[in-house]
């Protein structure tokens, strides 16, 4: 008797782990299911490339060449050197000027305001779209939901179903 109560025991520890385990992936497979139904694939939706962000800077800021306009040198403020004749320049329309590869690099970290004033060069709307390039693709969400070691998932299931289980292991 005492054998065929310890079978049945291990036969609901062991039905326990496996309905554990079903339940753990029938929640990953829910949730990622619910982030693909509400992606589209519509073009307005589309993350915005890195050239299209710096075209859309361009049409709004046009780059142009340094000329020395009397005595007084400007310089950048972000690597703050000195204007040259004939560097390439990028004036934003709160009037800050800096060198275009500088001010270029600051825009596309998904900054899209002036490095000095933190004025707006573009509407908030396209910078969410260029961002958008940053999240995290639909194939790696699953280990994310749940990305610790296989050890780490028998440790969540034996504390799930306390001491019971290690009589058998």
């Amino acid at each position: 008797m005492g054998a065929l109560s310890r079978f049945i025991a291990h036969v609901y520890t062991l039905f326990l782990v496996f309905f554990t385990v079903l339940f753990l992936e029938l929640v990953i497979l829910v949730r990622s299911v619910a982030g693909s139904i509400g992606y589209t694939t519509a073009v307005d939706d589309q993350p915005m490339t890195t050239a299209q962000y710096l075209k859309l800077i361009e049409e709004n800021n046009p780059a142009s060449r340094y000329k020395t306009a009397g005595l007084e040198r400007k310089e950048c403020s972000v690597c703050l050197s000195v204007f040259d004749d004939g560097d390439e320049i990028r004036r934003l329309k709160c009037k800050h000027t800096f060198h275009k590869g500088c001010v270029d690099k600051w825009l596309e970290q998904d900054r899209a305001t002036c490095p000095i004033c933190r004025s707006l060069v573009l509407p908030e709307a396209i910078v969410v779209k260029y961002s958008q390039r940053h999240q995290i693709p639909l194939h790696r969400r699953r280990r994310e939901f749940y990305g610790g070691s296989d050890e780490e998932l028998i440790l969540l299931l034996t504390s799930l179903h306390g001491n019971y289980m290690r009589r058998f292991m």
